[in-house]
């Protein structure tokens, strides 16, 4: 059923990955702003008007886009992570603010295990041994057993709970750490500092959210902490590691090895990574599954008929 309109303006501050005219079947009347000649001008003639503004975890919503837009009401955020806004000016507007954190979660669980497994395993060490020809030449290494590893988890929201259940599959003792208050109701052991997590760990998964406190956190001191056979997996976002202290790490066999969805820069990753030993690497794409596209785009258009209708908000940040 079409939503009365009344007279709201929604804009869309960029284009989504979902597959192609998916969100655009939902009968919403948008101005996808990415696709104006001259956003600013746009703005500056009808800013005044925008009611609901549909943004992504990527691009978020500058200071000077707020302003353009006074009587703006909600933001509809496409994906969790939120580092692209500053909430307390959000807030301040009187804004609501929402995400589409129940969509996405068993994708990217089942991306961060991928990860993992291709870690341990080297799996994409195993693809160019056989590839190079080298398979007649000599026998491929031993590498390490994933049941018998210990998994860390650096952040135990949804995700992180998600991880530790697959881990449970493989047989893989847990423990975590978070900056969160304790669960009760977890049973995994709980460590209050990363580098003990690390040192613990055979795998390190950084699964917490992108903050100030965050920045950085998986530095020099938790990476030799995890040590020369250590995998660090990065299903978060790439502001959380120092990158510097990873690639000295890998470069230099202080760490064994990393498995990486997110870069610190992106989409163009610092070129040194490319040269250094034991790391996988894939381009940001945790939820980048048509289903979990599809539910992600369902939950934004979802909260626009929700907040046009009167009705509770899903998934209100």
């Amino acid at each position: 059923m079409t939503p009365p309109t009344r007279g709201t303006t929604i804009i869309q501050a960029a284009a989504f990955p979902v597959d192609a005219g998916y969100a655009y079947a939902h009968p919403l009347d948008i101005v996808d702003l990415w696709r104006l000649p001259d956003p600013q001008a746009w703005l500056a003639e009808h800013g005044g008007e925008v009611e609901v503004l549909v943004s992504s975890s990527f691009f978020g919503a500058t200071r000077e886009l707020l302003d353009a837009m006074p009587a703006l009401r909600l933001i509809a955020n496409f994906g969790v992570g939120l580092d692209r806004y500053d909430l307390a000016d959000v807030a301040a507007r009187g804004v609501q603010l929402t995400a589409t954190a129940n969509a996405l979660t068993e994708d990217v669980a089942d991306l961060a295990f991928a990860l993992l497994l291709a870690g341990v395993r080297r799996i994409c060490d195993g693809d160019a041994f056989v590839r190079a020809g080298r398979w007649a030449d000599g026998r491929y290494p031993l590498v390490r057993s994933v049941s018998a590893s210990r998994l860390g988890i650096f952040g135990f929201g949804r995700i992180g709970r998600a991880i530790a259940r697959r881990a449970e599959a493989f047989g893989m003792p847990v423990a975590y750490a978070s900056r969160s208050p304790a669960r009760p109701s977890v049973l995994y052991p709980r460590l209050e500092d990363l580098a003990a997590l690390a040192a613990w760990s055979d795998v390190l998964m950084i699964c917490a959210p992108a903050t100030a406190e965050t920045e950085g956190i998986v530095d020099a001191r938790v990476l030799d902490a995890l040590g020369p056979e250590g995998l660090l997996v990065n299903i978060a976002r790439g502001s959380l590691v120092d990158e510097d202290a990873l690639i000295a790490a890998l470069s230099e066999g202080r760490l064994g090895g990393a498995a990486l969805d997110v870069f610190r820069d992106e989409p163009d990753p610092d070129p040194r990574l490319l040269g250094v030993p034991n790391l996988v690497m894939v381009p940001h794409v945790g939820s980048a599954t048509i289903e979990s596209r599809r539910a992600m785009a369902d939950h934004v258009y979802d909260n626009v008929r929700a907040y046009l209708r009167g009705e509770p908000l899903r998934d209100a940040v």
